[in-house]
């Protein structure tokens, strides 16, 4: 499946860097804000969730309700303080194996793209200087349904001009290792095997994939 990939289709958090820690310290910020905890399993639960579908996550751990004007407010002010931790961000949090291998399946003739949810893919991939070594970049700026709908990857893949059959998604996540599969496309989870189980492959993280 790998080595006969026409295009690698790449999620952002949790596969290319690991920005989960600083998800993490907002979401609970914001908790703390609504009078309660959150906890690092229960950010677990937001892995390649998109914005509002986490914010409706964390009321339903805190037990609370809010209006839609309410909600956009928490939304954003979550996004701000992630923002804000997002700056720190250096090329050295590129995930280990990361640049090597793509530059390694680049140089085969292997179409790369970014699939995230992220509306802050833009910033991430400049602060990391690392957009260049991307043919398309599909983000939440680009689509409005979430993972694990597929739309983020068959964008990706009309955008590169590769058919969704000859794809491969490396995914740290469940919704999107199902969204991949609803794409038509490979599916290479990058993370636990437990929790990963309908991925067509499971590997500790990129590096691994050097010695193939």
């Amino acid at each position: 499946m790998i080595r006969e990939m026409q295009a690698a289709i790449f999620d952002l958090d949790g596969v290319i860097v690991d920005t989960a820690k600083y998800h993490y310290l907002a979401w609970k910020r914001l908790a703390y804000a609504l009078g309660f905890d959150f906890t690092e399993r229960d950010n677990e639960r937001l892995k390649g969730v998109s914005r509002q579908h986490s914010l409706e996550i964390l009321l339903e751990i805190g037990q609370q309700s809010l209006n839609e004007e309410e909600k956009q407010t928490y939304a954003a002010m979550k996004n701000d303080w992630y923002v804000e931790y997002i700056q720190q961000l250096h090329t050295n949090e590129i995930l280990p194996g990361v640049t090597d291998y793509i530059e390694k399946i680049r140089n085969r003739g292997v179409k790369t793209a970014i699939g995230s949810a992220s509306k802050n893919t833009p910033l991430i991939l400049e602060r990391l200087g690392i957009r260049k070594m991307f043919d398309s970049v599909v983000d939440g700026n680009k689509v409005s349904k979430a993972k694990p709908d597929p739309e983020v990857f068959l964008r990706a893949a009309a955008e590169i001009k590769v058919i969704p059959q000859a794809c491969v998604v490396f995914e740290d996540a469940e919704a999107g290792i199902e969204a991949a599969l609803r794409a038509g496309m490979g599916a290479v989870g990058i993370g636990r095997p437990a929790s990963l189980i309908e991925a067509d492959a499971v590997i500790e993280g990129i590096w691994q994939l050097l010695i193939l």
